[in-house]
């Protein structure tokens, strides 16, 4: 009986621990499957934030890439404003944040957060407000109240902006994500720098002054145009005003500026460059223009500091009043159709200033009253910002509109970009070669001129050869060029020709190999010069009206060539471009 008690108590004590394996075997069970369903709602979960992310994104980028689909800017931007907000509220979810330590995959999520809460950040901290002064403006100049939320938003923005880049150089980006913060980074990576720079350069921290150039097209420069005409632009706290104006009559000619120039500068392009400050825009280089124009104004006009130069021709006046609507100067309507011909053309029937110098005195007063009336328009805001955008960055883009300044961190900002007017200094991003006119009859006639340009690259045996073909077409008739204004003929030989001088700058690291030309009258002049980094070759092109001319340069070099690019004069009927070759491997 004692043997049994003691079986019995071990059965007894086995089953207990039997039972108790099966109760901590299906606690464990339990637990498993409460991990897996919370894993699965956090997946879950995740996804479908990710999914509303995505779908929110994909929403307002088709709205900003679609500008010509009718929508007006404000109800745009609203839109804009509620998609980016959506998706950044919900890429901040504690879980979300929580999954960015995963690796791999948090590269991906942090990625499409930070640019979920910079277009959030752009749409409604910044560009909303602006809109709002617009809508109702409080008085005043409209870039004084934008001062104020620039500065309040920038750091933030810059702060994001260094985030994204630091997360743009992630080798676990998928394809979707990179493409979309590739997109959101290009654009911060250029606008933070100038939103840095900008209270300062709108007179937050003090006055500034800044020159304004009008370039004259009808008269061709490398640059542009002759520099027909400055006004002197302060703004302080970002009210702007206009001090004062000058006309090319108003500077001494003959005596040059006290301006350190390259020797090479003034061998292509003479004395003219420093002593006359129309011809001061002859080299294809803004930051040289800048200075030298600036010091004529110091020199003839006001010698007080100048902050910076800006240039504007009338093709970009032509794109802005398309934002601003039309202007009347006079009894004359100026509006983005009749910009060009306008400026460029009827005046110089309106008045002759070769006839006397009350007649110069009405040309002037006129060019004078359209600076001072778009301006005014610009200062107070009258404008369609959509519109205006374009108007710059398409005017910047071709060549139209051009700044400099003095300021060491302006100037860091603003190398390499179009808006500096200068040249590539290598070819790792393009292999650009520029093709320049200089009208040298001082005439006008550039309103009549057709040109074109053929760009052509080959290699062999490690050597790039580049050749740029140069066609100019003086479009218009012996008996149309007869009835012409005086000031539009030709100063030395009337309707009769007009001299064209040609500037091809091959790329860098390349040397000059040959020159060619075609036509009646024309011929290489220089071919041994090399002037910012470039080899250069200069030519002579006399046209009579309706003939035609090419000339030809090629240059050869070793190295890494970018794809080709054509920089080259901004041309009342734009240079037709035409690029042919290219090396592979």
């Amino acid at each position: 009986m004692q043997i049994e008690s003691r079986r019995a108590a071990r059965a007894a004590r086995a089953g207990g621990e039997s039972a108790r394996r099966r109760r901590n075997h299906g606690r464990a069970w339990l637990i498993v499957a409460l991990i897996a369903i919370v894993l699965l709602g956090a997946v879950s979960w995740l996804a479908f934030r990710a999914l509303t992310v995505k779908t929110d994104l994909e929403a307002a980028q088709a709205l900003v890439s679609n500008l010509d689909d009718g929508l007006p800017l404000d109800e745009r931007l609203a839109e804009v404003g509620a998609l980016a907000q959506s998706a950044s509220t919900a890429s901040n979810d504690p879980l979300w944040r929580a999954a960015e330590f995963v690796p791999l995959a948090g590269e991906n999520l942090r990625a499409v957060r930070l640019a979920s809460e910079m277009l959030d950040m752009l749409a409604n901290n910044v560009a909303t407000p602006i809109l709002a002064l617009k809508s109702e403006p409080a008085g005043g100049s409209l870039i004084a109240s934008m001062l104020p939320i620039l500065e309040e938003r920038t750091p933030a923005i810059a702060q994001l902006s260094d985030e994204i880049e630091a997360v743009r150089a992630s080798t676990a980006l998928v394809g979707p994500v990179r493409s979309g913060l590739d997109q959101i980074g290009e654009i911060t990576s250029s606008a933070v720098p100038l939103l840095e720079v900008a209270p300062d350069l709108l007179g937050a921290d003090g006055p500034k002054s800044y020159l304004l150039v009008f370039q004259n097209n009808a008269e061709s420069l490398p640059l542009g145009g002759s520099a027909a005409s400055q006004t002197l632009i302060s703004v302080d706290a970002g009210n702007l005003a206009i001090v004062q104006q000058a006309s090319s009559a108003s500077f001494q000619e003959g005596i040059p500026v006290d301006v350190a120039v390259d020797q090479s500068a003034l061998d292509l392009y003479s004395r003219y460059l420093i002593d006359h400050v129309n011809t001061a825009t002859s080299r294809p280089d803004f930051p040289t223009a800048a200075q030298i124009i600036r010091a004529f104004w110091n020199r003839d006009i006001n010698p007080s500091h100048v902050d910076g130069v800006i240039s504007i021709d009338p093709i970009a006046l032509g794109r802005i009043l398309l934002s601003t609507g039309p202007i009347v100067v006079g009894d004359v309507e100026v509006n983005s159709g009749n910009a060009v011909p306008v400026l460029l053309s009827d005046v110089y029937r309106w008045w002759n200033p070769y006839a006397s110098p009350a007649e110069a005195l009405k040309s002037d007063a006129f060019f004078a009253g359209v600076a001072e009336t778009v301006f005014a328009k610009l200062s107070s805001g009258e404008f369609d910002l959509k519109d205006m955008a374009w108007a710059v960055n398409e005017s910047i883009a071709q060549g139209d509109i051009m700044v400099w300044t003095d300021d060491p961190e302006v100037g860091q900002f603003l190398a390499g970009q179009r808006v500096a007017g200068t040249l590539p200094t290598d070819n790792s991003l393009s292999t650009a070669v520029g093709v320049f006119f200089r009208d040298t009859s001082a005439s006008k006639i550039d309103y009549y001129m057709n040109s074109g340009v053929t760009l052509a690259m080959s290699c062999d045996a490690g050597l790039a050869t580049f050749s740029a073909s140069v066609q100019l077409h003086l479009d218009i008739s012996q008996e149309d060029a007869n009835r012409l204004p005086p000031y539009v003929k030709s100063a030395p030989w009337g309707s009769s020709k007009f001299r064209t001088e040609v500037f091809i700058y091959g790329p860098p690291g390349t040397t000059f190999v040959e020159a060619s030309v075609d036509g009646r009258d024309l011929q290489p002049t220089r071919t041994d010069i090399t002037d910012l980094g470039r080899p250069v070759a200069a030519f002579e092109v006399f046209l009579k009206p309706s003939e035609s001319g090419t000339v030809t340069a090629s240059f050869a070099g070793a190295g890494e060539f970018g794809p080709l690019e054509l920089r080259s004069t901004p041309m009342i009927r734009t240079t037709q471009a035409t690029i042919e070759g290219g090396c592979t491997g």
